[in-house]
């Protein structure tokens, strides 16, 4: 019976750090905006160049050596 009242105690103390997790969220704006990051992710970010325009242009044309050719 003591076991009982043992994992009651410990199941109430692990609510509540649960409970202190989740006001601590929304208390700092974790749950503000649920709509735009699902969205955001199907849109491209017009900031980001091309992959292509990244690369110098001293590698542009180049082939890359690799040890079979040497």
């Amino acid at each position: 019976m003591s076991v009982i009242i043992i994992l009651v105690i410990v199941g109430i103390i692990v609510a509540g750090g649960f409970l202190l997790g989740f006001i601590w969220a929304v208390r700092n704006g974790q749950y503000d905006d649920m709509y735009s990051p699902g969205v955001r992710v199907l849109f491209e970010d017009p900031g980001k160049p091309d992959p292509e325009e990244q690369i110098p242009d001293s590698t542009k044309g180049k082939e890359k050596t690799t040890i079979s050719d040497k």
